[in-house]
């Protein structure tokens, strides 16, 4: 990825068939983002039970291809590198495989103690801040023409989540009385708005957990469906230029193009299956013999019907003269074949000696007795 970005703001409205490419688009790839966001200060201070939940999430919901960050947070946001619009939480680790390595990896980042020179949690600083970083990961991908993923914060914290702008003491006592989050009209307490409410669609689900004094902080996961954000300008000849549709166009492609040719494989398959199913249906005219009832055969994939006597190993026979077998009708799949046996049997005026594949819908076979001809005329309707 380039190391220039835009720093992203929030977009207009995405379409309900957007956002489903958007979903698709993720899901043709493994991974998602997961940031864990720890509060540093001493009313959380992780006690054993949250060191066991924090534990289980990494050991049994982290996958395989997903991008994991670990951001600390008090009255900002601690990142041990410089935040930029390309790495707005800093390098993050690769979760390769569920090996000890690579769980190891991600628990020798997190923070299981608190910091005790840490106080004054600004919680809406922090959503600010990481809800704005999750969107920036995804919209660098959109511009550089990458798989949007699927995100999530798991929040560590004693702090409200999700809370209307302009907090106050009575709803969070901790932040800072210098806060522009503490008032509701605030440019950051409008920005931060747009990402909560508008901007980024936020599943939240939250588990209390008890410390030692009695006290309780929540673990709380907050799942975010995979987004980008739009912007539609106009454009010269009465047009407009968008973001989204063109970047689905180029990520899905090829994708539909493959799922169209395994579709018309299993279509083709399934009429083929049908087709090799079906009982074929032998009219069968004896008219040139002086009989006129058609006597009608069925023939299914594999078997075959007699020409003279009755066979017991064919689904049918056809009456002629003589006291054997003369050949038989054996359908092969989508082909039929006419097989000599002891008598002469003509077909197309040339008497048959060996197999021979019969390609019309409507032929004739002759089996003369003696000078005698008798001619039976067959109309095969698939």
């Amino acid at each position: 990825m380039s190391e220039t970005s835009v720093k992203v703001i929030p977009g207009q409205k995405l379409q309900p068939l957007e956002k489903k490419g958007l979903e698709l688009v993720s899901r043709l790839q493994s991974g998602r983002d997961v940031v864990l966001a720890i509060d540093l200060t001493e009313s959380v201070g992780l006690n054993d039970e949250g060191r066991i939940r924090l534990r289980q999430i990494v050991e049994d919901s982290l996958k395989p291809g997903d991008t994991v960050y670990v951001v600390a947070f008090s009255t900002d946001v601690v990142i041990s590198e410089a935040r930029t619009d390309v790495k707005p939480f800093g390098t993050p680790i690769k979760f390769i495989n569920k090996d000890k390595e690579n769980i190891d990896k991600v628990l020798n980042k997190i923070p299981f103690v608190s910091d005790p020179n840490r106080y004054g949690t600004d919680i809406q600083r922090a959503e600010l801040i990481i809800y704005q970083g999750v969107a920036q990961l995804n919209q660098n991908r959109l511009r550089q023409n990458q798989p949007v993923k699927q995100q999530s914060v798991i929040w560590i914290s004693d702090a409200p989540l999700l809370t209307s702008p302009g907090i106050t003491s009575d709803v969070w006592i901790e932040t800072p009385a210098s806060s522009p989050f503490r008032i509701a009209n605030s440019k950051e307490s409008q920005e931060r708005q747009a990402w909560t409410k508008d901007a980024l669609p936020l599943i939240k689900r939250s588990k209390p957990i008890k410390t030692e004094d009695n006290k309780n902080y929540n673990l709380s996961v907050v799942d975010i469906a995979p987004t980008v954000q739009e912007f539609c300008t106009p454009a010269p000849g009465g047009e407009q230029t968008c973001l989204v549709t063109p970047y689905l166009i180029k990520q899905l492609w090829f994708p539909g193009l493959i799922f169209l040719l395994l579709l018309a494989g299993l279509v083709f398959g399934a009429i083929k299956f049908s087709r090799l199913w079906k009982k074929w249906e032998l009219v069968v005219d004896f008219k040139a013999t002086g009989d006129s009832e058609d006597q009608v055969c069925r023939l299914s994939n594999n078997k075959r019907i007699a020409i003279g006597e009755y066979d017991s190993t064919c689904e049918d026979s056809i009456d002629c003269p003589g006291a054997k077998v003369r050949g038989y009708l054996e359908r092969k799949g989508e082909k039929l074949y006419l097989a000599p046996e002891s008598a002469s049997i003509y077909y197309n005026g040339k008497e048959i000696t060996s197999r021979t594949a019969i390609s019309k819908s409507q032929f004739r076979i002759n089996c003369p007795d003696g000078k005698r001809d008798y001619e039976i005329s067959i109309r095969v309707k698939k």
